[in-house]
């Protein structure tokens, strides 16, 4: 058996995040789920280490790397769109369920069990991880933006960090508090 799985998995790079907005700096779905995978990473090793979790970093940045790979079949659709109305998420929700179906299909069957907790992840708090890295990304998308001086992102960056401290995560709060100001610096203050 041939299998595209891989080949479609590559085309990640093609797929450009934030298509309603004016970007200094264009991100495309590989980019951010390898940041997402490196966020989850580490907020895993910060629930273990600082809160007594007991959470696996190497399946959390799996899953995290994986997390979009069903928007190789949707596409990107704009957060504003995706969340205007229960129907339409729900509606989403299912397409994107049908596109994970159609990427486990392309793999050779003994292949299939080890990926579909990867593409669907049945695990609440490693899903839990995975959105929480997935929302931070997105807020350090904007705080880059704005930095860089794109006030598009403004609306964007408030609601964002007021959605990540909504999610009442030690090990979010704990990364905002530790690690996020250093996003707004330029490479000359990082040092």
């Amino acid at each position: 058996m041939k299998s595209h799985f891989f080949a479609y998995i590559s085309r990640l790079r093609f797929i450009s995040r934030w298509a309603l907005m004016r970007n200094t700096a264009p991100e495309n779905v590989q980019e951010h789920s390898h940041q997402t995978a490196v966020l989850a990473h580490a907020l895993a090793l910060i629930r273990n280490k600082r809160f007594g979790g007991h959470v696996d970093p190497g399946a959390a940045a799996v899953a995290a790397l994986y997390h979009d790979a069903s928007e190789i079949l949707t596409g990107d659709m704009p957060t504003p769109i995706k969340y205007y109305s229960p129907s339409i998420r729900s509606a989403y929700q299912e397409v994107e369920a049908e596109a994970n179906r159609k990427l486990l299909e392309m793999l050779p069957p003994e292949l299939r069990e080890s990926y579909a907790p990867v593409l669907e992840i049945p695990d609440p708090e490693l899903r839990t991880l995975v959105k929480a890295a997935d929302k931070l990304s997105a807020y350090i998308k904007c705080v880059e933006e704005v930095k860089a001086g794109n006030g598009e992102f403004g609306d964007a960056a408030r609601q964002t960090r007021a959605a990540l401290e909504s999610f009442g995560l030690p090990e979010v709060d704990y990364f905002l508090e530790t690690f996020m100001d250093s996003f707004s610096l330029t490479l000359d203050q990082l040092k």
